[in-house]
This record gives C-alpha cells, sequence and structure tokens, in this order.
C-alpha cells in the first residue's frame, strides 16, 4: 500500500536537486504521452526548494494502461555538492496491491550541473478486471519514488494517476 507520510522532509535535500522536465514516451512508437517543463534559471544554485512538488497527479487516457514499454526522461539540476550514488527506487500500487518495483541506478552528478536520464519502464501485464477498476476509480492507482544519494533517503515523491480519459494533464502540488 502506498505511503501515508512522507518518509523524509524537503531539508534532507542537501545536494539542492530540481526536476525541470519530464517526459514519457511510447517506445513501441515514438509517440510522446507527456512532456512536462519546467522554467529554469540559467544559474544553478544552492537553494533548498521548499515548495517544491512532492505530490504529482497524472490524468492518463485509458489508452496507457495497455502500453507494454515506456521512457521516463527526467532532467534534474544539482547544486553545489556532487551526488555519488544516486539512486531512484520506485513502488507502484493499485488499492493495496503491489503493481510493480523499479529500482534506477543514476549514479555520480558533479556539482553545479544539469543532467538528463532516460528509464525503461517494462509495465506490468494487467488482467482486465484490474485494468477496469483502475479506469473506474481514478487516483486510486499510486506510487512512492524514494530518491537515495550515498544510500541516504534525500527525497521522496508521491504520484497519483487516473486512467479515466479525457485530456491527459499533470498537477503539480
Amino acid at each position: 500500500m502506498s505511503l501515508k507520510h512522507y518518509l523524509c522532509s524537503p531539508e534532507d535535500n542537501i545536494y539542492n536537486i530540481s526536476f525541470s522536465r519530464f517526459k514519457i514516451r511510447d517506445l513501441e512508437d515514438g509517440s510522446v504521452i507527456l512532456d512536462l517543463k519546467r522554467h529554469c534559471p540559467t544559474e544553478i544554485k544552492d537553494v533548498i526548494e521548499l515548495d517544491a512538488g512532492r505530490f504529482i497527479q497524472y490524468h492518463f487516457s485509458p489508452a496507457f494502461l495497455s502500453l507494454r514499454e515506456i521512457g521516463a526522461m527526467l532532467e534534474f539540476t544539482v547544486g553545489g555538492k556532487a551526488v555519488n550514488k544516486f539512486r531512484l527506487i520506485e513502488r507502484h500500487y493499485f488499492r493495496d496491491l503491489l503493481l510493480k518495483t523499479f529500482d534506477f541506478e543514476i549514479g555520480f552528478c558533479i556539482p553545479h550541473s544539469r543532467n538528463t536520464c532516460e528509464h525503461i519502464y517494462c509495465l506490468p501485464d494487467l488482467d482486465s478486471h484490474t485494468i477496469k477498476e483502475m479506469i473506474n476509480h481514478p487516483f486510486e492507482t499510486r506510487s512512492d519514488s524514494f530518491y537515495f544519494a550515498n544510500n541516504t533517503l534525500i527525497m521522496h515523491h508521491k504520484l497519483y494517476s487516473g486512467f479515466g480519459g479525457g485530456e491527459q494533464q499533470l498537477i503539480y502540488i
């Protein structure tokens, strides 16, 4: 089950990692599903973003649930401290059912740098009943994203996804 609270505070991001772009694409046909860009100043500053979005809500079409593989490109900046062993672990749930865990090693990031990486997600095979339930119960599909540096948790983000159709959009809170 997705966690109800955060396991760390914004102040734990001592590396001042800030996300500036997130793009999801279908690996089968290359189509872009989502491309979110956040304005970033040219100069990378050492300021902890206490109001940075740790909760994200996606609205996808039901067709998203039939995808087999997606690429998720992440662009981010690093403040004045080098990041060793930067790692992302995501746990995706529908209600109390763990759908899949992803574990990505990003590695070393130099200080005052802008970085881009793409992770490949092999999406879980879902039965028709689960897909129907996920469509009929928006935002009960959730995930926790845990970011580590040197094996220490530095960021925790939450995602709620809806697959009820309509225009695909994203809400950052």
